[in-house]
């Protein structure tokens, strides 16, 4: 058997030589990378990256600190790029009218015209106004201040206090909260006696632009629509042929948006009734057999064509002083045609607009 005397000795082993030959390739892959791109570096691996740079790669804890406490120091060192500075804006440097949150959720409290309180889940939704060199706001910041006035029973002043509070937070011009809501209320059949609850799609809104504030409600209110031609021709075949026919008739939504003026209130029942005089065939809740030849007969006497509808709403709302501009969207979800009769009447400058949300109708649909 030979043995080397410098295996003996120790002198240079294999695992001596290998070693070297490491060293000097980490320090080549050191020298290139002072000059590699960040792209080059995060393909050789998080790892062999921070290696390059002569950086230990650090060992995170996996568990969650639940006795972590934050205190004021700590939070100033928390970064916010929402609320960054105009050097972090990305795209246009553009005012944006309308920015915030949608949809968050939590009961409050409405008074009813008799007296009476009722809590209903609401939706919110609060946005404000954002100036061109302003990177973002802090979305949370608007649900803080309205939780901070959620446990008071609804009021135009309540709703008034908590836009004043965000934007004064949040800084901003202008600023809106819109609450909608499903209300209910008990109605009674036509002739049968029957009580049954009717829910009713509500929004309310305040809106304050260039310095003035608008109250405004929104009322989606369901009903049959009669062909009035249809009627006729029923009625002349029956005349003039003895032949058996029924006019059509179909589930229609008029979305009736106004706004509130001077000091009387305008309650939820209230619009509800200025819609029911000027329409009285609202869909039922309780039905017997007297109650559906009754509901033959009212649509009968109340032939209407969506023309009609627009105007009809129109008048009851022009003779109401409590009430400012208004709009009246009407759709006729017709059981003749594979389409949908439409209108849109307004009043005033609130509702004004040369162009309407393509979806504007798809959402008249009533979901019973």
């Amino acid at each position: 058997m030979n043995v080397h005397a410098s295996e003996i000795d120790g002198d240079v082993t294999a695992a001596d030589t290998q070693a070297d030959e490491a060293r000097e390739a980490l320090a080549r892959l050191r020298v290139w990378a002072q000059t590699a791109s960040e792209a080059d570096l995060a393909e050789m691996g998080a790892d062999l990256s921070a290696l390059l740079k002569g950086k230990a790669y650090p060992e995170f804890s996996r568990d969650y600190p639940s006795d972590f406490v934050v205190d004021s120091a700590y939070k100033d060192t928390l970064p916010d790029l929402q609320n960054g500075p105009s050097s972090l804006i990305r795209g246009a440097k553009r005012a944006i009218q309308h920015v915030g949150i949608s949809n968050f959720r939590l009961p409050i409290r409405f008074h009813t015209r008799d007296g009476g309180d009722i809590t209903l889940e609401t939706s919110v939704t609060g946005t404000v106004s954002l100036e061109a060199e302003k990177k973002g706001i802090n979305m949370s910041r608007i649900m803080r201040s309205f939780y901070r006035h959620a446990e008071k029973t609804f009021s135009f002043e309540v709703v008034n206090a908590a836009l004043e509070d965000y934007k004064t937070d949040l800084e901003s011009f202008d600023a809106r909260i819109q609450m909608r809501f499903s209300y209910p209320v008990k109605v009674q059949s036509l002739r049968s006696g029957l009580w049954g609850y009717q829910y009713y799609d509500i929004a309310l809104e305040l809106n304050e632009t260039n310095g003035v504030r608008k109250k405004i409600m929104h009322l989606d209110y369901v009903y049959s629509s009669t062909c009035p031609c249809s009627l006729e021709l029923s009625e002349h075949a029956r005349e003039m042929r003895g032949q058996l026919a029924t006019p059509h008739s179909q589930r229609s939504v008029a979305r009736i948006s106004v706004e509130l003026v001077g000091s009387n209130r305008l309650w939820f029942e209230d619009l509800l009734e200025l819609a029911r005089d000027a329409v009285p065939t609202e869909t039922q809740v309780m039905v017997k057999r007297e109650d559906e030849q009754a509901f033959a007969e009212l649509n009968a006497a109340n032939p209407i064509f969506v023309e009609d509808a627009a105007r009809l709403f129109s008048k009851a709302l022009e003779d109401d002083p409590r009430v400012g501009d208004f709009r009246v969207v009407a759709s006729h979800q017709e059981s003749l045609h594979s389409h949908d009769a439409v209108s849109i009447l307004t009043e005033g400058d609130t509702f004004a607009a040369e162009s309407y949300d393509p979806k504007m109708f798809a959402t008249l649909h009533h979901a019973g």
